[in-house]
């Protein structure tokens, strides 16, 4: 047994197994010195973690458009990044032309309604437009030419939309119906962050409904297991597929628009931060899978609001919150060291098997 352990393990895993020993000491340490100096109240912590939650929500819209496509391409959309920064970018116009009109300050929702739909509208229309155009006359061709495909097709929406609206940033206007707060166990909770939770949480459950309760959903999981096979069965592929860049696109540009909730800017590479730590959290949650995706998403959102804090502080390291990227980061790499599956990647496996 011990002669077939040497076979299997590497010097490079020992080294590995190493470093992922070393960060876990780092992280329980830093931890136990944090929670011990009583530098934070319970309603910092309380208030770092409602603020997890409403930026998980928005990684786990996008992280939702990850894992559709995935799951029925078996490719990484990276081209994802700008679909999401397509719509909010879009309707920013849409938004400020309402504000300026008094239009917003009348009918705030009916207003923030509007500019949604055709955020959600017109990130659609470009997640479809990418699927026709760049990627279904490469679906036969190995994996890694519509990888590079997705990265130019970024590339060129980036500076599409830099040329068309500008590269400077574009403010949205602030609601105060969402500006409010109100008390919740000494934290003011601000309703942009209950809006965000509530609606990435809805987002879930309607994504989650169309591909387990409806027929299109059934149609879905038989393309992501096998494409020819569904296609004898009478399934039309390229409806299905289309269909899917549709739902990713609409939940992208919702993220779009909860994510100027919360920070209120647009601008032409807003896509790119949130959309690689969506992919991280796709990754963790188990990327195919719309609930893993969620999960990883909070997962994620947490360690970033809480980790800096929590896991760096006691160490008298300056300017923890900085880190927050590296540490999610970090995340990515050691998932896909340790359990590439994602966190509910495993018991998907095994229900399939």
């Amino acid at each position: 047994m011990l002669r077939t352990w040497r076979q299997r393990v590497t010097f490079i895993d020992l080294v590995v197994w190493a470093i992922g020993l070393a960060i876990a000491v780092v992280v329980v340490v830093g931890t136990i010195k944090t929670l011990l100096s009583g530098k934070y109240t319970p309603v910092v912590w309380l208030d770092l973690f409602i603020r997890g939650l409403a930026l998980g929500g928005v990684y786990a819209l996008i992280a939702m458009g990850y894992t559709l496509v995935y799951g029925i391409l078996k490719m990484i959309n990276f081209a994802h990044s700008e679909v999401f920064m397509s719509g909010p970018f879009t309707a920013v116009f849409l938004a400020n032309a309402l504000n300026r009109s008094g239009y917003m300050d009348q009918h705030p929702l009916l207003g923030m309604s509007l500019v949604t739909l055709l955020a959600m509208a017109v990130s659609m229309v470009i997640a479809i437009l990418l699927e026709r155009i760049a990627y279904r006359p490469l679906r036969a061709a190995p994996r890694l030419v519509p990888l590079i495909t997705a990265i130019g097709a970024s590339f060129f929406l980036q500076y599409a939309f830099r040329g068309l609206y500008g590269g400077g940033f574009q403010a949205y206007p602030t609601l105060q119906i969402l500006k409010s707060t109100f008390g919740f166990f000494g934290v003011n909770v601000s309703y942009t962050q209950i809006v965000v939770i509530a609606g990435a949480l809805l987002m879930m459950v309607v994504l989650y409904y169309i591909v387990q309760g409806t027929k299109i959903g059934k149609a879905m999981r038989a393309v992501s297991e096998d494409k020819e096979a569904a296609e004898l069965m009478g399934i039309d592929v390229d409806r299905v597929i289309v269909f899917t860049f549709a739902l990713g696109g609409a939940s992208a540009g919702f993220a779009g628009i909860l994510f100027v909730l919360l920070f209120p800017i647009a601008w032409f590479f807003m896509g790119f931060i949130p959309s690689i730590k969506a992919f991280t959290a796709a990754v963790l949650g188990g990327i195919g899978n719309v609930a893993g995706a969620f999960v990883g998403a909070m997962v994620l959102g947490l360690i970033e609001s809480l980790g800096p804090n929590l896991f760096l502080d006691g160490l008298g390291i300056p300017n923890a919150p900085q880190l927050k990227d590296a540490i999610a980061f970090i995340v990515l790499v050691f998932i896909l060291i340790f359990r590439p599956s994602g966190i509910l990647g495993e018991a998907i496996t095994e229900a399939k098997a």
